[in-house]
């Protein structure tokens, strides 16, 4: 897509699945404004960075630095230079929910109970103890709540486990969006469809009823809880979550791995590459010192007997000839 630059007038490709673009010209930022379609309806909410740059920087260096032993070399090593901060889209989902459930609910109670046994002298006696009982029940009725604040990524370039891991955002800060706000940013388009947000959403929308609904449960205990659910009134509103990315190239023929950074919270989240050599060494080497004092004792055990005992009794020296050598039995003639 062309874009004039309001500044200078250059003229500027941008590429399909970003909205922002800065002239290389007069380093002015500019936003794409395009018509809202299915798939890509307008913005409704932004959420603004709070962490700076330096701020997550610093926080990815310490980060990395409290990396296990076994990931690859050149991750600790890489340079954190390349973090960018990104507007990622993102889509809130709320709905109402009507949930039918059943289970078995346990009640406990406490009775005295008389039993007998053996003292110190081997006399039997009785005596009494107080034990806890459980009674259980079916359960069964309705519960309607209100699911919002379900957040799932709109993105295919971070998948919905990443955005979670680092969340959650303080939606209390959530604005209504404008093209200012993205300004001199990067921000990225849905690549996602709206009716695959719907089913990540509603995923973790029932997961969620699940996790409540188990809360919900009277009495002391309970257990083969099932439960039906009926989602009404959904809304599914696009939203841009800040987050600051790095991808750390490790290795020239790997593919680089990727540390995401909440622009707010500066929660971190990253799966650094393992190094099976060091792995490999490490198993080798625990091997060898769980095997050491066996092999020290078979070494020990195969020695000859008298090896560092009584001397061994002298064996006459040969005789020239084959013949054996008498000994002297006098003195000199």
């Amino acid at each position: 897509m062309q874009l004039e630059c309001e500044t200078c007038g250059a003229s500027l490709r941008v590429e399909a699945d970003k909205r922002t673009a800065v002239c290389p010209y007069c380093a002015s930022p500019s936003v794409v404004e395009r018509p809202p379609a299915h798939d890509r309806p307008l913005p409704h909410f932004v959420l603004g960075f709070t962490t700076t740059k330096e701020s997550a920087q610093g926080a990815v260096k310490a980060w990395l630095g409290k990396r296990s032993f076994f990931v690859e070399s050149g991750v600790k090593a890489g340079t954190i230079d390349a973090i960018r901060g990104v507007y990622t889209p993102a889509y809130l989902y709320s709905a109402m929910a009507q949930t039918r459930y059943a289970a078995q609910i346990g009640e406990n109670y406490q009775e005295t109970e008389t039993y007998t046994t053996t003292d110190e002298k081997g006399n039997t006696v009785t005596r009494t103890r107080v034990v806890t009982r459980t009674e259980h029940r079916h359960l069964e009725g309705q519960h309607a709540t209100y699911v919002m604040d379900v957040l799932v990524v709109a993105s295919r370039a971070v998948p919905n486990a990443e955005l979670e891991a680092v969340e959650p955002f303080d939606l209390r800060t959530m604005r209504r969006y404008t093209p200012a706000v993205l300004s001199g940013w990067i921000a990225e388009e849905p690549t996602m469809t709206q009716d695959e947000c719907y089913a990540l959403a509603r995923r973790e929308a029932l997961e969620k009823i699940g996790r409540d609904l188990s809360g919900f449960m009277p009495g002391d205990s309970h257990h083969g809880l099932t439960y039906e659910t009926r989602l009404d009134r959904e809304t599914l509103e696009l939203l841009y979550v800040p987050l600051w990315v790095l991808a750390i190239r490790h290795h020239p023929s790997k593919p680089p791995f990727r540390v995401l950074i909440n622009g707010q919270t500066g929660a971190i989240h990253g799966k650094p590459p393992l190094s099976w050599v060091k792995i490999t060494l490490a198993v080798v080497l625990v091997l060898l010192l769980i095997a050491a004092p066996f092999v020290l004792a078979a070494v020990r055990d195969s020695d000859p007997p008298g090896r560092g005992g009584a001397a061994r009794p002298a064996v006459p020296a040969a005789a020239p000839g084959g013949g054996s050598r008498p000994a002297p039995t006098g003195g000199a003639r």
